[in-house]
This record gives structure tokens, C-alpha cells and sequence, in this order.
């Protein structure tokens, strides 16, 4: 579900608030009610203003293969100053240890304009 943020020019408050999309908020009353929160001293029916709208994270998790194609880098901690880069290409060491510049990934090769 979608999270609005809604200003009301009468009281100053911003407030956040998830809804469906269909649903269509016209006053303080209104959004206090699908808050629920306290109308406090405004008037119910003071006019708001939606000032922004956010869709609903999703997280899907990446195999090392698909991170690794997609030019992420991604380093698993396997003992003390020593990761294991999962996704690493050509020329990588496949462990990065604490001290030893050489076992870096390439980032210079993965980033880019």
C-alpha cells in the first residue's frame, strides 16, 4: 500500500498515511480519521494538500550470480579481516584480507557514468 504525505495549510501538520490508491482524502477530518489521529483545534473540514507519494518497497533477494551481472560486488565476512568476495571477476582475488591492497575488488571496473 502506498504512503502519502498530506499538508494541511490551516495547522501547518504534515502528516503521513497509508491508503489504497482509490481512496481520495479531501479534508483534515478525513485524514485524521485514516491516521487516527486527534483533530486537535483544527476544523474538520479544512482542505489538505497531498505533497507526496511513495510506492511500497520491495525486496527481492539477489543470487551472487545476478548481483555479480549486474556489477555489484558483494563480500561475506568469514573470519577476522577476511571477507570472501562472492561475485568476483576476472583478476579478483576471491578473498579480501586486511592489509593486503592487492585483495580489493576492482571497483574502477564496476563503476561507471
Amino acid at each position: 500500500m502506498p504512503v502519502y504525505e498530506y499538508l494541511c495549510p490551516d495547522n501547518g501538520y504534515v502528516v503521513e498515511v497509508n491508503h489504497p490508491m482509490n481512496v481520495k482524502l479531501k479534508n483534515w477530518g478525513e485524514l485524521c480519521f485514516a491516521a487516527q489521529i486527534s483533530l486537535e483545534d483544527t476544523d474538520p473540514l479544512s482542505e489538505i494538500e497531498r505533497i507526496f507519494t511513495s510506492a511500497p518497497g520491495v525486496a527481492v533477494p539477489k543470487f551472487n550470480s545476478e548481483l555479480k551481472n549486474m556489477g555489484f560486488t558483494k563480500l561475506v565476512k568469514r573470519d577476522d579481516g577476511v571477507y570472501e568476495n562472492v561475485t568476483s571477476i576476472d583478476g579478483e582475488k576471491k578473498y579480501m584480507t586486511q592489509g593486503d591492497k592487492d585483495s580489493v575488488p576492482h571497483f574502477h571496473k564496476k563503476i561507471g557514468d
